[in-house]
């Protein structure tokens, strides 16, 4: 598993070594800021552990840059959590949201195979109906993992979707149930009381569902995603986010700025397009590849 979370290549171990090997000092503290700023920390994350670095050099003056490293790893760890077991219904509804471009459907398509690989019977529901290449890609891809797939015609209800996917789920004894959902609407306020309108149809079949609405976050567009996932957050009850696209330069501390500032947990990252190239997010694994 660690060598998929070496794929996250920020390299920032050695910029810190590099930065403090002649010593410390007020230069070196607010180069450093900066570097946790580029690996998209966020402003306010990185002046904190800053200043939680000049307090440990203050008390350990002759620290070595290993043990500062060390240091702020145990920092960052203390910032990011391992997410709560989600308890596993049947069929188990997730809806899945986001911007396009995101990732989203692709996200889909990976959990659809590691369910599947757990043994599991999954059903595909292709929602973004206004979007006739997320409906191919979804077919594409359920016929690659041999997951059953419900859709409907362009630009039809994708609430109607929704409510097909989980009649056919009960009746055919399914374990998952992956909803897709449209990335864009003519207007954000249309794209979030249409993702409403689907929880209320799952709900009229399941009562509880979705018991899962992640969130899918392009990790390269930095703190941008913050933002979209505060939209999202307020309109439709995010339980988790999945951060796609993991595998840029620097870009791979957002996620702790998403778990200080919104306190939604990472349930997976991805690193690629492949379908094995999605994980379960796992905090230890996660700062040791972001610290490279």
């Amino acid at each position: 598993m660690f060598s998929f979370f070496r794929k996250i290549k920020s390299y920032l171990s050695q910029k810190i070594r590099d930065l403090f090997s002649k010593g410390y000092d007020e230069t070196a503290f607010e180069k450093l800021e900066q570097l946790f700023y580029e690996a998209d920390l966020g402003a306010s994350t990185a002046a904190d552990l800053v200043d939680k670095v000049r307090s440990f050099v203050r008390k350990r003056p002759d620290a070595k840059p290993e043990d500062l490293l060390a240091f702020v790893k145990q920092e960052l760890l203390k910032m990011v959590r391992s997410p709560a077991p989600v308890p596993f219904a049947h069929p188990h509804v997730i809806l899945l949201v986001g911007v396009n471009g995101s990732g989203k459907t692709t996200t889909l398509a990976k959990l659809a195979a590691f369910y599947q690989a757990q043994g599991k019977k999954v059903l595909v529901a292709a929602g973004d109906t206004f979007r006739a290449a997320a409906v191919e890609q979804l077919e594409t891809w359920a016929k690659r993992c041999g997951v059953d797939l419900v859709k409907s015609s362009p630009q039809a209800d994708p609430s109607g979707v929704a409510f097909d996917a989980l009649a056919a789920a009960l009746a055919r004894k399914i374990d998952v149930v992956l909803i897709d959902t449209a990335g864009r609407l003519q207007t954000k306020t249309d794209l979030m009381q249409e993702l409403a309108k689907v929880r209320r149809v799952c709900q009229k079949q399941i009562s509880d569902a979705p018991h899962e609405t992640l969130l899918v976050l392009d990790a390269t567009v930095g703190q941008n995603a913050i933002d979209q996932a505060k939209t999202f957050h307020s309109f439709t009850p995010i339980t988790g986010i999945v951060l796609s696209k993991l595998d840029g330069s620097a870009k791979g501390g957002i996620a702790v700025a998403i778990q200080r500032e919104l306190q939604i947990p990472i349930r997976w990252i991805g690193v690629g397009e492949g379908a094995q190239d999605l994980a379960p997010f796992n905090p230890e694994e996660y700062v040791s590849g972001l610290l490279g």
